[in-house]
């Protein structure tokens, strides 16, 4: 038997507790993973307060994400003692997650751990951090370089935010770091941001086009705030979108993208294909300022994630979350 965060759903509604799990109730997999560190992320916040239908079947252990070794295995990519981690593939909302001592994976899910990092530092890393070096590929691949000008980043001083800023700096960028809390305004010159503007500029009457300040963006918001991101692009700027916290809709023009040749990328972390997985995890181990992921970590114990997660639907956490779960080293 061993510990584990189980949401289970009663006539009453749903439940979350630290329970009891034996390795005969995790979900088939051909790999078993003693995880080592999870997180605490927007999306795992949602499916444990029950704020959003995130858990798609019950009961669900949640966390998207685990670092770990492995134990057992039936895949020829992975022999016990392998460090691994995984991110996405729907992992905390149908198949069984991290927060739990266990986990039994596919092991085409699973990525090796590249060497340089350490399992608790793939944690501060997590599906945020992940998802954050994927929009910077991205912007790359568009061919936005520093000489172009300043970077725009959303939700600066969230996981997503304080990953992309630090990673952007360290490529030579100036960042603008966007964020509703202007407390936090050190916090993101110390990873990186050049500058820092309230959220309330972005959160007005969208115009189809509005001054060019921007060669491009990383947006968690959506909404009206990528709407009035897109409207400040430079012409033939790019901006990488991959979260929806302010909302679904964007109430945008086609104006940007056939007057400005404004691209909008979207970044989809959760069925990222493999190649791209290993490509970013690798550029995370070579390009990530490791000192600065510590100062934008906190480790919580496994004991406070259920308390924790309502912190973070009310806006009090910032940064990356790292949960120990298990003994195993780093």
């Amino acid at each position: 038997m061993f510990d584990a965060i189980l949401i289970d759903k009663t006539e009453d509604g749903q439940t979350v507790s630290i329970s009891q799990a034996s390795p005969d109730q995790l979900p088939e997999g051909d790999v078993l993973v003693d995880v080592a560190y999870s997180t605490l992320n927007y999306k795992d916040a949602l499916a444990i307060t029950g704020a959003a239908p995130v858990v798609r079947s019950f009961p669900m252990v949640p966390g998207i994400d685990f670092s770990g070794v492995v134990a057992e295995s039936a895949h020829p990519d992975y022999k016990p003692g392998d460090r691994v981690v995984l991110n996405g593939w729907g992992v905390g909302e149908k198949h069984w997650g991290g927060l739990a001592k266990q986990a039994r994976a596919n092991g085409d899910w699973l990525v090796p751990l590249p060497d340089g990092i350490s399992l608790k530092q793939a944690m501060a890393i997590g599906t945020a951090g992940f998802t954050a070096m994927l929009c910077v590929l991205a912007l790359e691949k568009q061919g936005i370089t520093p000489d172009m000008g300043e970077i725009v980043v959303t939700g600066a001083a969230g996981g997503v935010g304080s990953v992309a800023m630090t990673l952007l700096a360290s490529r030579g960028f100036d960042v603008a770091a966007v964020t509703g809390r202007p407390a936090e305004a050190d916090y993101l010159r110390q990873l990186g941001a050049s500058s820092v503007i309230d959220r309330a500029e972005l959160t007005g009457k969208v115009r189809p086009l509005a001054k060019e300040r921007w060669a491009g963006g990383i947006d968690v918001a959506g909404s009206t705030v990528l709407a009035n991101v897109l409207a400040n692009i430079k012409y033939r700027g790019a901006v990488a979108a991959c979260g929806l916290a302010a909302g679904m809709d964007l109430p945008s023009s086609v104006a940007p993208f056939i007057l400005r040749g404004v691209t909008l990328v979207g970044v989809d972390s959760v069925m990222c294909p493999k190649a791209e997985r290993i490509a970013a995890w690798n550029r995370l181990a070579r390009d990530l300022d490791l000192g600065k992921l510590d100062a934008m970590t906190t480790v919580i114990p496994f004991e406070e994630v259920i308390n924790t997660a309502a912190k973070f639907l009310e806006g009090q956490i910032r940064g990356r979350i790292v949960v120990p779960v298990g003994d195993t080293p780093n």
